[in-house]
């Protein structure tokens, strides 16, 4: 049987399966016990690899994945960290490399000359990696779309690969590390529970809210100086 010839219930069906995962874990720790390992560290490679898969579930994956761990012994937690930062730390190197690759091909042909590929947008996006790519690798962990092409930009701007390489996996570590222990503490409670779509999207706000308060206070600090 050829790709073309797979009837398109099944393909869809199975589209339907990976971009909600998350809502299916329950399911699939019952009939494929540890390979949930696997499958979650490849949802989780592609959702920060790919650019053209930043709709995979990412941040409720792992929230949810700490809570399933959390309360069924199929799962080991350390473990279940461990090959998530992995995933998390491959996806983005994967990122960089692909921005690396095309980014010169990008702005040396004739393209260059269109608004959205002139060089002087590429210097811009090397001198701003220079100066903040560090933060900005680790910050965009927690936004979903951001954390899928801020690597891919690092890569064209052609960002020191030792200085992403550290960002990287400290961003992917964090993530991950919020993410699963938020999970595992809070994830069975009934009303969480029942609230999935509301609670996770709140972890990222609270998880991010230093980072913007240290933003804001150096930008007014920075006006104070002026003024």
């Amino acid at each position: 049987m050829h790709l073309f010839d797979i009837p398109w219930d099944v393909f869809s069906a199975f589209i339907e399966l990976i971009v909600h995962f998350d809502q299916h874990i329950h399911h699939w720790v019952s009939h494929v016990g540890v390979w949930i390992y696997f499958l979650s560290f490849l949802i989780i490679t592609l959702e920060t690899g790919v650019i053209i898969f930043p709709f995979l579930p990412g941040d409720s994956l792992l929230f949810t994945l700490g809570a399933v761990a959390a309360s069924q012994a199929v799962l080991n937690l350390p473990i279940l960290t461990v090959i998530l930062i992995l995933g998390a730390t491959l996806g983005g190197i994967i990122n960089y490399m692909t921005g690396s690759y095309m980014g010169p091909r990008i702005f040396q042909d004739g393209r260059s000359r269109s608004g959205w590929f002139r060089r002087s947008h590429l210097t811009k996006t090397q001198a701003f990696y220079e100066k903040h790519g560090g933060k900005t690798i680790v910050l965009a962990r927690f936004l979903p779309i951001f954390r899928t092409f801020v690597p891919f930009v690092a890569g064209i701007g052609r960002m020191n690969y030792k200085r992403f390489s550290l960002f990287n996996f400290v961003g992917a570590a964090v993530w991950v590390i919020a993410l699963i222990l938020a999970g595992s503490y809070f994830g069975n409670i009934p009303i969480v529970k029942r609230n999935f779509g509301i609670v996770v999207p709140m972890v990222i706000i609270i998880s991010i809210l230093p980072l913007v308060f240290e933003f804001f206070s150096k930008q007014f600090r920075k006006n104070e100086k002026k003024g």
